[in-house]
């Protein structure tokens, strides 16, 4: 098992197009890190350069102790899982699972002519592990099926058993979730932290679902335009965002955000007006333009029990548009004024659509970024 890590990469394709911009991301030994940004961020073709599948235009990739730029693919000892699952439609669960196996272990048919009780021992060796994986992943029952005859979970959880079964340094994971439905999503999800714990190698998982990130990721690396922009745990990216792409990316429904301006000691929001939150370096810069982000959950109906005290600066007045029922919460459309802002509330609320109600926000949970640079000011 090994680390990974990029040291100032860069990919350029063509003359001026950079996929990835001078990386730097040390992905420690038995970690499990998601690489998540929005379509064009980057983050598929650093996973091919770990891969060798793309060759890195400067700076060096590591694995382990070794700098892998110029060794092939095959000889990196890592184990690629796709989006669209890339089985051979032609073999059953079991080849399929033992193919890779068999193509590095027995070598030609002359070798295994000339070493006949070598090559029983490896083909026995690969049969045990085969079906050793086919128990830890539930798939025992379809090793004689061709992939025609599964169903989309069952051929994911294939093509995870040929990577497994494979032992690599590196579990290498392109978007291997996003061809399920809903609940199948999430209960691969789970199977793959169960995993992840049980098997304890390295693995670079990449998805545009912040929601996968969150969850999965014992850290994420949030790109964009092929630049870094943030690596952390999951809860201190949600917390501490280091800027307004991250803060507006990660988050469903998405951070609010309001233009605004530093006046008087709070935050002037033209529609409303906040206390700056104690100890942000805001408070001493009058004049300055800002954008107040304000996360859903963190507006709360001023009716129901909660841990914010309300008070003539957190209260405000707000129409509600549109309702959302969840369930288990709604999600509310409101207006101040000519600002509009997303709610999350309880299913417990009195509120109406197309009514005026009194909403806190929690002042001590808000965010501030620079208006122009678009970093966290705090």
């Amino acid at each position: 098992m090994a680390g990974v890590a990029f040291k100032n990469v860069t990919k350029v394709y063509g003359k001026d197009v950079k996929a990835v911009n001078d990386l730097n991301l040390d992905i420690r030994d038995q970690e499990f890190m998601v690489l998540v940004g929005p379509s064009g961020c980057g983050k598929t073709t650093a996973l091919r350069m770990i891969a060798g599948l793309e060759e890195a235009t400067d700076g060096d990739i590591m694995i382990g102790e070794v700098r892998v730029n110029d060794v092939p693919p095959k000889d990196r000892d890592i184990a690629m899982v796709f989006q669209n699952y890339a089985l051979y439609p032609h073999m059953n669960v079991y080849d399929n699972i033992a193919f890779g196996l068999r193509l590095r272990e027995l070598k030609s048919f002359f070798w295994q002519i000339s070493h006949m009780a070598d090559a029983k021992r490896i083909r026995e060796d690969i049969d045990s592990r085969v079906k050793e994986v086919a128990r830890m992943l539930d798939i025992e029952k379809y090793l004689a099926r061709k992939p025609k005859e599964l169903s989309g979970g069952q051929r994911q959880r294939v093509a995870l058993a040929r990577a497994i079964v494979r032992k690599p340094k590196v579990f290498l994971m392109d978007e291997p979730l996003s061809n399920l439905d809903a609940k199948l999503r999430v209960q691969t999800r789970a199977e793959l932290i169960r995993l992840h714990r049980q098997l304890g190698i390295t693995t670079v998982y990449v998805t545009h679902d912040q929601v996968e990130a969150m969850t999965m990721g014992q850290r994420m690396a949030i790109m964009r335009d092929g630049v870094l922009q943030q690596c952390d745990i999951p809860e201190q990216v949600y917390q501490f965002p280091a800027n307004k792409f991250v803060a507006g990316f990660i988050g469903s429904p998405p951070m609010n955000f309001v233009p605004a301006v530093i006046r008087g000691g709070h935050i002037d929001a033209g529609d409303f007006q906040l206390p700056i939150p104690a100890g942000n370096p805001a408070a001493g810069q009058e004049g300055k333009a800002v954008v107040l982000g304000i996360r859903p959950e963190e507006i709360l109906d001023a009716a129901l029990p909660s841990n914010v005290v309300a008070t003539s600066e957190n209260t405000v007045q707000a129409k509600v548009d549109v309702l959302e029922p969840l369930g288990y919460e709604y999600v509310a459309y409101i207006a101040v004024g000519k600002t509009n802002l997303t709610a999350t509330i309880s299913n417990e609320t009195k509120v109406k659509e197309n009514q005026v109600f009194p909403f806190l926000i929690n002042i001590e949970r808000i965010h501030l970024f620079d208006a122009e640079t678009e970093v966290a000011i705090r």
